[in-house]
C-alpha cells in the first residue's frame, strides 16, 4: 500500500502520504481514455457510471465527492491503490531500460478498468493514435451513453450497442471497426460472452473467449486481460512494444519482469512514446 492515511470529510476521499502516484502519468498514459487534465494538479473523468474529478497537492490525493463505501467498492482497485510500488519498482529496476523508464513515470500506476469498457475501447484503438481513439470514444458515449447530472455521458451498455447496426454508428466514424463493436456488443449482451463470469476464470480460457470476438486479435485480447481484467502478467504488444523488445529486449523480456509483466510493459510504452 502506497499511503499513509484515508479520511473522509466535507465529502471527499482524502488521502494521505500517498507515494508513486502522479495523475498525468497514470490517467494520460495510453491505458484509459476519458480523462482531461483541469489544471497542473486536477482531473475529471468518467469512469463506472460517473464522473469524478481528482486533485493532488504534494502527498495528498483528494478524491471529489467519494463515500467511503465507494471508495472501497470501485476507487481503491481502479487506482491500484492497494499494491506497492515502492517494492514492484525495486523489482524492475533490474537493468537500463527499466532504470530509464522508471525515472521517467515515478507516478505511473496501472488502472483495473471496466472490462466492457475495455474491451471496446481497445477495439477502436487498433491502427489509432491517442487523440483519435479518445475522440472516437466520446462521440459513441455522446450518441449512444447517457447524460450524466455533472456533465458528460455513461458508456454505452452491450444492449444499446447490440441493438445498433453498422450504419447507426457513422456518427463516431469507427471505419472497419464497426462490426468488430457490435459483434463484442451482441456476444456480451446475450451472454455468450460473460465479462462477469469470465473474471475467476484462468487467463488461458479468458483469451479463448476474448479472442473468439471478431476483430479481437492478440494485442487487444491482452489489453483487455491487462486493464480489464487485471492480469498483470499480461503483455500486450503494439507497434511500440514491438519497437521495444527489438531495440531493448531481442532475447525476450528478462524473467525478473515476467510476474508482473503488463506493469512494466506500462512503463516501458509509455518512456518510449513520449521519450523519442
Amino acid at each position: 500500500m502506497d499511503y499513509k492515511s484515508i479520511e473522509f470529510r466535507d465529502g471527499d476521499a482524502v488521502i494521505t502520504g500517498i507515494n508513486h502516484f502522479d495523475l498525468a502519468q497514470t490517467l494520460d498514459c495510453g491505458q484509459a481514455f476519458r480523462w482531461a487534465q483541469l489544471c497542473d494538479d486536477e482531473f475529471t473523468g468518467i469512469a463506472h457510471g460517473r464522473r469524478l474529478n481528482l486533485q493532488i497537492s504534494g502527498d495528498t490525493l483528494i478524491l471529489k465527492n467519494v463515500t467511503a463505501a465507494e471508495f472501497d467498492l470501485t476507487w481503491k482497485s481502479y487506482f491500484d491503490l492497494e499494491r506497492a510500488y515502492s517494492h514492484l519498482r525495486k523489482m524492475f529496476d533490474i537493468d537500463a531500460n527499466m532504470e530509464k523508464a522508471l525515472a521517467f513515470s515515478p507516478g505511473l500506476r496501472l488502472m483495473r478498468q471496466d472490462a466492457w469498457e475495455i474491451l471496446i475501447s481497445f477495439i477502436l484503438s487498433q491502427n489509432s493514435n491517442i487523440p483519435r481513439i479518445k475522440k472516437m470514444i466520446t462521440l459513441l458515449c455522446e450518441n449512444f451513453g447517457e447524460a450524466l447530472p455533472c456533465g458528460g455521458y455513461t458508456f454505452p451498455t452491450p444492449g444499446t450497442l447490440a441493438r445498433l447496426t453498422e450504419s447507426d454508428l457513422e456518427p463516431i466514424r469507427p471505419g472497419y471497426r464497426a462490426p468488430y463493436i457490435i459483434d463484442a456488443a451482441r456476444r456480451v449482451a446475450s451472454g455468450q460472452l460473460d465479462l462477469i463470469a469470465l473474471m475467476t476464470q484462468p487467463t488461458c480460457d479468458v483469451r479463448n473467449a476474448l479472442l473468439a470476438v471478431h476483430g479481437v486479435g492478440p494485442k487487444v485480447a491482452e489489453c483487455v486481460l491487462l486493464f480489464g481484467f487485471g492480469r498483470v502478467e499480461c503483455f500486450p504488444l503494439d507497434v511500440w512494444m514491438k519497437r521495444v523488445m527489438a531495440d531493448m529486449y531481442p532475447d525476450g523480456l528478462p524473467s525478473g519482469l515476467l510476474e508482473y509483466a503488463g506493469i512494466a510493459q506500462q512503463f516501458l510504452f509509455h518512456y518510449v512514446r513520449m521519450s523519442k
